[in-house]
């Protein structure tokens, strides 16, 4: 790639994550040397070095002083906002993790969630209904919607043995997430799935993500009562 003005480090960044995002780099890759990128994009080696040094920040990639830099495992999950893996964030509290896929099929999204994710053309996804538990009880029931056009790969996914959050977390990076939480009364299928009272109080996490203009998913986590959600702010990046 050849410009006839330098660019700038944020160009560089923007450059490298889309290699990221598009998967020329998977989770794991080892990047090229900050020199070659440089010499490649033809701008200085101190625009590179900046340019990863933000992506490292943001979680997107790890660099070791002699052993280069990386795409992290889970970039996904530091993108832009932390999205937990259910299994690790219910064994991280010591509790035994369960897992229930209750049903998926193909079909075309009610006209609420078009809305939602900017359809104007709705085209058939995949819905996916789990159950993750914790202690072999109840913990997040989610009710999810998945792109097949931004993720076909997860029609090949054993989403009896996978579940869909974990594996869209470790595979589908993404650059917006759109995130909102809610209460609601529990209706009558939320209730027999998470085994409380109808109109027990629920808090919802629902999120969206996107890469680019195109959604990958939109999720509704219906949490079983007692859920916490704990996030802590580390110098050198947001942790889970």
């Amino acid at each position: 790639m050849t410009h006839g003005v330098r660019l700038s480090w944020k160009e560089v960044r923007d450059h490298i994550q889309s290699g990221i995002l598009d998967r020329t780099y998977a989770p794991g890759d080892k990047l090229p040397r900050d020199a070659d990128i440089a010499a490649k994009l033809g701008c200085a080696r101190s625009t590179v070095q900046r340019a990863m040094n933000d992506l490292s920040e943001a979680g997107l990639v790890e660099r070791k002083r002699k052993g280069g830099t990386h795409v992290r495992m889970d970039p996904v999950t530091r993108a832009v906002v932390d999205i937990p893996i259910t299994r690790q964030e219910v064994e991280q509290r010591g509790r035994i993790y369960g897992y229930e896929l209750l049903g998926k099929k193909i079909c075309r999204p009610l006209r609420e969630i078009t809305g939602k994710l900017e359809d104007s053309e709705p085209k058939d996804m995949l819905r996916v209904k789990a159950l993750h538990l914790a202690d072999h009880r109840p913990h997040i029931y989610e009710d999810r919607w998945i792109s097949i056009q931004s993720a076909p790969e997860i029609l090949t996914v054993d989403l009896t043995r996978e579940s869909a959050n974990e594996w869209l977390v470790r595979n589908k990076p993404y650059t917006r997430c759109d995130l909102r939480f809610y209460a609601i009364p529990a209706h009558a299928e939320v209730a027999k799935v998470l085994e409380i009272e109808m109109g027990s109080a629920l808090l919802v996490i629902e999120r969206i993500t996107w890469n680019g203009s195109k959604p990958i998913t939109l999720v509704k986590a219906y949490t079983a009562p007692g859920y916490e959600i704990l996030t802590s702010n580390y110098a050198g990046g947001l942790e889970k």
